[in-house]
């Protein structure tokens, strides 16, 4: 017990130093590009390093299977210096058993990142978007939610606001049915309601059919002089890029609320898969952590005097790389609809555990 929990402590320590240094780095190169980025809007070096500081746990969160095979190569080429690994295994100790703690504490640490870094991610993630949304276009935004209500959109300008309503919309968002459009003047009062039973958006305008209309401009009750129309058109400077980035990024939703958020959008009637893909994925962050701390067991387990310590430190970053990229590409992969979620999601890892295991079994125990 006292060899795994020293084993341990020395892990979470490399740990703890490799993500301390990358996040000074990535905080430092988020302020530069804030700083380029914003250099013709009227931005303080306090309102950038807040941005940076902002996007700087999405950037740590992204690498962490990098840290994690950086912090096994910074514990095994220690213990190999040290003699410590010839020591352990001279009392009878297999590589494997040496390597339990430190890979069941990458598992805590992938656990404890997915249920606490991830709503965390998230929460700075939607914080620093609409910062930089405030600071680039002073307050003008296009928006979309997704609610148990149904699909939310709002469009304007400094003139006044629009905001839609409607119960389902097709994948890209554009097609709207049972759709509400509630127009409001710069000073938030109701100037028009419209009720359509379809609404496309075309370019430049929606195209609604069976609409009816009431003005809240006029003395008159509004419910008489409302009006109907089979089709008209309501202008619109929406487009369908804007409205798919309004779904933003899926780690932008926390862990515990994508469930929910998976449910309304299929409710509302688009394609949740990207967002399916991601939530497997966290869940399966933890064992690629443990992946990671295997390949670099795998190369580095080994005692110092036998030499091509660095050519092998090199090989395990290039594994590492490799899996961390094919994990993006399945990704990829997985969100259009080319290989099953669960394969995008599981698979990476599941291959870097067996191919490690492999090696080790191999090199350490064969």
């Amino acid at each position: 017990m006292t060899l795994s929990l020293y084993i341990a402590r020395k892990f979470l320590i490399a740990f703890l130093l490799v993500f301390g240094v990358f996040a000074g780095v990535l905080m430092l190169l988020d302020l530069v590009e804030e700083l380029h980025r914003n250099s013709g809007q009227t931005i303080s070096f306090a309102q950038a390093a807040g941005l940076a500081a902002l996007n700087t746990p999405d950037g740590l969160y992204r690498i962490l299977p990098l840290v994690t095979i950086l912090a096994a190569l910074i514990l095994f080429l220690g213990l190999a210096r040290t003699s410590e690994l010839v020591v352990v295994r001279a009392a009878g100790r297999s590589a494997l058993h040496c390597l339990l703690p430190a890979v069941l504490t990458a598992l805590a640490i992938g656990v404890a990142g997915v249920a606490v870094m991830n709503p965390i991610v998230a929460a700075t993630s939607d914080a620093y978007d609409q910062l930089q949304s405030h600071y680039s276009a002073h307050g003008a935004e296009n928006v979309m939610s997704i609610t148990r209500e149904g699909v939310w959109l709002r469009q304007g300008n400094a003139e006044g606001q629009v905001v839609i309503r409607a119960e389902h919309a097709s994948l890209d968002g554009t097609q709207l049915s049972n759709a509400s459009f509630l127009s409001f003047d710069a000073t938030g009062q109701p100037l028009m309601r419209i009720e359509a039973a379809t609404a496309e958006l075309g370019s430049g305008a929606w195209k609604l059919t069976d609409a009816k209309v009431w003005h809240f401009d006029s003395t008159g009750n509004p419910e008489q002089l409302a009006t109907t129309a089979a089709t008209m058109s309501l202008p619109s400077d929406l487009t369908r890029q804007q409205i798919r980035d309004s779904f933003g990024a899926p780690g932008e939703v926390p862990i515990w609320q994508l469930p929910g958020f998976i449910d309304q959008l299929v409710k509302a009637g688009f394609s949740a898969r990207e967002q399916r893909v991601w939530f497997q994925m966290e869940l399966a962050l933890p064992l690629l952590l443990a992946a990671m701390v295997l390949i670099g067991a795998g190369f580095t387990m080994r005692h110092a005097r036998f030499g091509q310590s660095g050519l092998l430190v090199l090989f395990a970053l290039i594994a590492g790389f490799s899996i961390f990229f094919l994990r993006n590409f399945a990704q990829a992969l997985g969100v259009n609809g080319q290989i099953p979620i669960m394969l995008a999601a599981w698979g990476p890892p599941v291959v870097a555990v067996f191919l490690s295991l492999g090696l080790l079994l191999h090199l350490e125990d064969g």
